[in-house]
């Protein structure tokens, strides 16, 4: 990235807050996934101490009969019967979206990470830990398991923004919308005062976002980033890999809606071209 280039665009407050509410839901994502990685293990233990007959010893006999298809699963085989009606016992949706389509039944009796993500989001059959995951799986899986006890409303208001950040077209929040954000973010995280890394994490995602969030673009020969009293600084590298992850985050969100509507792959990088276009002509029209 062209220095110019990031200094203009970053002159557009709404997109600088976009980047900034979407670099907190990586950091968010980061001081869960070992939480939840702990939890999802205990979970799983609990299950196989309640019915020690679903344990590693218990065999999938349904063979590619038991693959489930998206929300769809009609087990053939008496051990993934079992779990799943295991499962659905610690469903908080269990009357509704399941996305059984994620595991792959046949390891749930030795796979804690397989059961876990029958209580996620679409689309994330290939994630095999929560390092793999991002922050809505993670979100999903606490608001819908209830092994997790916790104020779901203050879960599904921070999933509600999640998918703002994501689905917003031109890549914009407002400063009052962000305000609301670090709200809805705090009220979150308060329900994890005895967990160390998120109360460590809490006090930087509030530093992020009620600092100037200055970007330091830096000149030939200088170090990246730097600290000053008044302001928060980031370097055009670190700004630009936050870019990134959001904008990868971003696509694969268009290449699951593709796969609802039957839309085409081509189609999806078109749309995503046009999206990176549209962003380039905003910069041009700043500077």
């Amino acid at each position: 990235m062209v220095p110019s280039e990031l200094a203009a665009r970053l002159n557009c407050a709404e997109y600088k807050n976009w980047v900034k509410a979407g670099h907190c839901l990586l950091l968010l994502r980061s001081c869960l996934q070992g939480f939840v990685g702990q939890e999802v293990l205990s979970f799983h233990r609990g299950l196989l101490a309640a019915a020690p007959s679903l344990g590693p010893r218990a065999t999938c006999r349904g063979g590619s009969r038991c693959t489930p298809r998206a929300r769809q699963f009609q087990p053939q085989c008496q051990v993934c019967s079992e779990w799943k009606r295991e499962i659905l016992k610690h469903h908080v949706n269990r009357n509704g979206d399941v996305h059984w389509g994620n595991c792959r039944p046949g390891r749930w009796p030795v796979d804690a990470w397989e059961v876990a993500k029958a209580f996620m989001p679409r689309g994330l059959a290939d994630k095999r830990a929560p390092e793999e995951c991002d922050a809505v799986a993670l979100l999903s899986l606490i608001n819908s398991c209830d092994h997790f006890v916790v104020d779901r409303k203050k879960v599904t208001e921070v999933i509600k923004c999640r998918n703002e950040i994501m689905h917003s077209s031109e890549m914009k929040v407002s400063s009052t919308w962000l305000r609301d954000f670090q709200v809805k973010i705090q009220n979150f995280l308060s329900e994890f005062k005895n967990i160390p890394e998120i109360v460590a994490a809490h006090s930087r995602l509030e530093q992020l976002l009620t600092s100037d969030w200055a970007v330091y673009v830096p000149v030939e020969d200088q170090p990246d980033g730097c600290e000053c009293d008044t302001q928060t600084y980031l370097s055009a590298n670190q700004v630009n890999e936050i870019e990134m992850e959001l904008l990868k985050e971003k696509l694969q969100e268009l290449y699951l809606q593709a796969e609802e509507q039957d839309v085409s792959p081509e189609e999806v990088n078109e749309k995503h071209r046009d999206l990176c276009v549209s962003e380039q002509s905003q910069v041009r029209r700043r500077g």
